[in-house]
């Protein structure tokens, strides 16, 4: 498996930011060319997950924006490598510029609340995460128009948990969680604070179902791809990437289940 891992730096902190508290033009340009292809990577990343509409173009654009910003307010003295700090900067652009394109349509809006919904109340009745086939007959539809349903809502339920594990790397900064996920009043998670959703997303990943635990897993924390994970456990990347928006929604209906909603 030809696994295409994050690219890799040396650390440039010291290089760079030791000597003086502004970087000369010819560093910045010299650090913005440097992690160009950590931007792209990151770029490529989440438009696999996201409708084609949305251009990998326009995240490097946003990212460039977030590199630079990194650049501009990186502290040596925080005990954070600049990589750490840039990648959380650049993602968080990129994340900011999805919220606010709006792009999913209400149709689709109102399916995940069904979804949310479905798993709720399956849950809360037989003690245990619902399958698909009890979640299909809850909704009166066929199998197949259920795993359909989860393919049209997966970019919804991938943003929700970049949004959730966009936080600052060791108090790099001084904002608080909720400016840090997002500046949206609507933002489902806003209420709580970082402790609260480590503690809620960790016991929420432990209850999911095995195979859609270890999809989480292996995307989230060992980056592998759909397709990937597929080889991994031996099931199509449509399959995966339906594991993957099960495990999104039933942790969405858990994490606003734990804020009392």
């Amino acid at each position: 498996m030809n696994k295409q891992y994050s690219p890799k730096f040396k650390d440039y902190t010291k290089a760079y930011f030791a000597s003086s508290s502004e970087l000369s033009p010819d560093k910045r340009n010299e650090l913005i060319l440097t992690y160009t292809p950590l931007i792209k990577y990151i770029a490529n990343r989440l438009a696999n997950r996201l409708p084609p509409q949305v251009s990998p173009d326009d995240l490097v654009s946003c990212g460039i924006i977030g590199l630079i910003d990194a650049i501009d307010k990186f502290d040596i003295n925080k005990n954070v490598q600049f990589k750490t700090y840039a990648e959380f900067r650049i993602k968080g652009a990129m994340l900011d510029e999805l919220r606010s394109l709006d792009w999913v349509p209400r149709s689709i809006r109102r399916k995940i609340t069904d979804l949310e919904q479905v798993y709720s109340q399956l849950e809360k009745k037989l003690g245990r995460p619902a399958t698909d086939e009890e979640a299909a007959g809850k909704m009166n539809i066929s199998l197949e128009n259920f795993h359909q349903l989860l393919n049209e809502t997966k970019s919804v339920t991938f943003l929700d948990i970049e949004l959730l594990r966009r936080h600052p790397p060791n108090s790099m900064l001084s904002s608080s969680a909720c400016e840090s996920f997002s500046s949206h009043e609507t933002d489902p998670f806003a209420a709580l604070n970082l402790g609260q959703i480590r503690d809620l997303l960790a016991k929420a990943i432990d209850e999911l179902p095995e195979k859609e635990r270890l999809t989480v897993s292996l995307y989230y924390i060992n980056e592998l791809t759909m397709k990937e994970i597929g080889h991994v456990l031996d099931y199509t990347e449509s399959r995966i990437s339906q594991m993957h928006s099960k495990a999104m929604l039933r942790l969405r209906t858990k994490m606003k289940k734990a804020m009392g909603e």
